[in-house]
């Protein structure tokens, strides 16, 4: 079982609205992440975004010179295949880390124990 449907369900529906509600505000979208990675991803655009400072850098350094390019265009072709599980993966933990946030706040209790 997926370790955050299992804490999911100890919500109410109140919660459930409130985590979905802050998760969409402060998640990161799939959409502009792939707008991102195809207008500005061979500057490292998509990576900073997802907050990549690091290999951002670096994409947007080698991107200055031709040989840097070369190699940046491979990154970026490769990086096609991993934005979708970058944002998947940050919006799960940014989920994980509000629910506890919600569990915090309840406090313990008989039905629903931290």
């Amino acid at each position: 079982m997926n370790y955050s449907l299992g804490r999911k369900s100890q919500l109410d529906a109140r919660e459930l609205l409130l985590l979905d509600l802050e998760v969409k505000n402060r998640g990161k979208d799939i959409t502009a992440a792939y707008l991102l990675w195809y207008f500005l991803g061979i500057f490292g655009g998509h990576r900073f975004y997802m907050g990549k400072t690091g290999t951002a850098v670096t994409q947007l350094v080698l991107s200055i010179t031709v040989i840097g390019l070369i190699a940046t265009s491979i990154w970026w072709i490769v990086d096609a295949f991993l934005t979708r599980n970058w944002v998947r993966e940050h919006n799960e933990v940014l989920e994980n880390q509000f629910i506890d946030q919600i569990m915090y706040t309840r406090g313990p209790s008989g039905n629903y124990p931290v």
